[in-house]
């Protein structure tokens, strides 16, 4: 069966979140790369800080679940790709963690690697597998930075420092999603690539959606934020927004990693469980104010959020915090930098809707596609025979 998945020029494996548990800038690159090259994707674990708690346990038993069908050939996968589930080791901590998980991951992905018949080209988006480099049967490796994991709350990031560290010094390609994480791989001594996110203009301009109950006992106009409730959230412009409003609701859909408590106690506040990717424009289309109220940190410096360029495909208003990957469409959103902004800001965009000046800001979105992304990306990840695609830039340290 992976013969046949490898019949291709190149098969691609490449190591990242769980395949389908949320639409990854990987995954959206990895849909249209399959048009063209077999992909073998590896779900890996995260590696949080040991602690027990119900999200901890949940997430346990899930992975257990599928580490018992450790392969998944699904009629529902889309055609050339197998998504594997290896059984990993939870923890990264020392060198004996270490070698335990390389050995595992080496037991288990090599009979599947020497089953092709082509090249395979490895891509990574988590260090954790910075000790498979020079070991698996792999004609390269590239490294596609989308967060400063090193900064990430909830992680266990020491470890996970140590692992970044050495991949970047081993890859043979670096790719990073903002300016800022490309500063970062920079201090480290190397080179890299720029390349942002995309967006699928046609599925968020959609009309033909169906309604979402779930919303339908909530008070309008609704303010919505979907993505991670987590503590990079600032829960200062929630409570000030919050108490502001004279109606309508917050709405915060997604999975929850640890998020402020406060939360729990703010009027107007609802917090709803991640709904499928089908369903946001959906989502979008029912609210009045689509909103990023990160607060000012390394890590949301650092990244840039899918969910941005997908607001701003909508035709809905978006009031977003002052950070690096926000200011770069200034002109298309509102930009805030404090609680008393934030509010002032959405309670007006209720009123007004969205600006001619900003709806005219947005065509740029024009040429930010995930196709042309996937093109630029591709030829990135196949090695130094490319010329330098469209859309991706090269910096030096």
């Amino acid at each position: 069966m992976y013969e046949a998945a490898c019949s291709q020029n190149i098969t691609l494996l490449i190591f990242s979140d769980d395949w389908g548990r949320h639409p990854s800038s990987c995954q959206h690159l990895t849909r249209r790369l399959l048009r063209h090259h077999p992909v073998i994707w590896v779900n890996t674990i995260g590696t949080r800080t040991p602690r027990v708690d119900l999200a901890t346990v949940r997430r346990v038993l899930q992975k257990l679940g599928d580490w018992s069908h450790s392969r998944k050939l699904s009629t529902l996968m889309p055609p050339g790709l197998t998504v594997l589930n290896p059984r990993m080791w939870p923890w990264f901590r020392t060198d004996l963690d270490r070698r335990l998980n390389r050995a595992l991951l080496l037991r288990q992905l090599e009979p599947v690697l020497h089953g092709c018949r082509t090249p395979v080209v490895a891509v990574t988006t988590v260090p954790i597998v910075a000790d498979l480099i020079g070991t698996l049967p792999v004609r390269r490796w590239v490294y596609y930075c989308v967060d400063d994991f090193s900064k990430w709350p909830g992680l266990d990031q020491e470890p996970l420092d140590r692992m970044e560290r050495q991949l970047v010094a081993r890859a043979d390609e670096l790719i990073a999603v903002s300016e800022t994480l490309r500063q970062r791989l920079g201090d480290m001594g190397r080179e890299s690539y720029l390349l942002t996110h995309g967006v699928d203009l046609e599925l968020w301009l959609r009309r033909d959606v169906l309604a979402l109950p779930q919303l339908g006992q909530h008070h309008r106009p609704l303010i919505v934020f979907w993505g991670m409730v987590d503590r990079r959230l600032d829960v200062g412009f929630l409570k000030r927004l919050s108490k502001d409003l004279a109606e309508g609701t917050i709405v915060l859909v997604g999975p929850e990693q640890d998020p402020d408590p406060v939360l729990r106690e703010m009027s107007r506040v609802v917090r709803l469980p991640a709904m499928s990717f089908d369903q946001l424009p959906a989502l979008a289309q029912e609210s009045a104010v689509l909103v990023m109220p990160y607060a000012d940190l390394p890590v949301t410096r650092a990244m840039q959020p899918l969910k941005l360029k997908e607001y701003l495909a909508t035709d809905r208003p978006v009031v977003v915090a002052d950070l690096p990957s926000t200011r770069l469409w200034s002109e298309a959103l509102d930009l805030v930098r404090t609680p008393e902004e934030f509010s002032n800001a959405v309670r007006l965009r209720v009123r007004s809707g969205l600006p001619s000046s900003q709806r005219t800001a947005r065509a740029g979105l024009v040429s930010e596609s995930w196709t042309a992304k996937s093109a630029a990306f591709e030829r990135l990840i196949l090695g130094p025979e490319y010329d330098l695609p469209t859309g991706a830039a090269r910096v030096r340290a």
